[in-house]
């Protein structure tokens, strides 16, 4: 469940530029001073809502097609998102891990300047296939 697309409901403002709602996450609402501003922000309202809704142990709604939804007064764009780059943008604080490993392979590694933080990385992000 990496990249997830939902469509959005981008209004005219009164005052100029956009704001954009999501008629499956209804309290997901953002706004832009032009169509470029307005998608970018809403991706990341987006994003901050969808993270909101994982932590909180609540289930990722499936977005709509677009035939489902009533743009009423605006217009419909779809939302493109990609859960692990949001990840890697904003919530890559580093977390200390402690892990065992037999002597001799601990030495093997060592003796080759290995970086044991990196390898265990690169090989989570393999494993959960980000």
């Amino acid at each position: 469940m990496s990249r997830l697309f939902y469509p959005a409901v981008f209004h005219k403002a009164e005052e100029g530029g956009f704001w954009v709602s999501f008629p499956d996450i209804p309290e997901c609402l953002s706004q832009g001073d032009d169509m470029q501003q307005a998608y970018e922000m809403a991706t990341e309202a987006l994003g901050l809502s969808l993270t909101t809704m994982e932590e909180a142990g609540e289930e990722i709604p499936k977005g709509s097609t677009p035939e489902e939804i009533d743009t009423e007064d605006g217009f419909l764009v779809v939302v493109e998102f990609d859960m692990a780059e949001y990840r890697r943008k904003h919530c890559s604080r580093a977390v200390k891990k402690t892990l065992s490993i037999p002597e001799w392979l601990n030495e093997a590694a060592m003796r080759q300047n290995i970086n044991f933080s990196q390898v265990l990385q690169e090989a989570l992000m393999q494993k959960v296939k980000m």
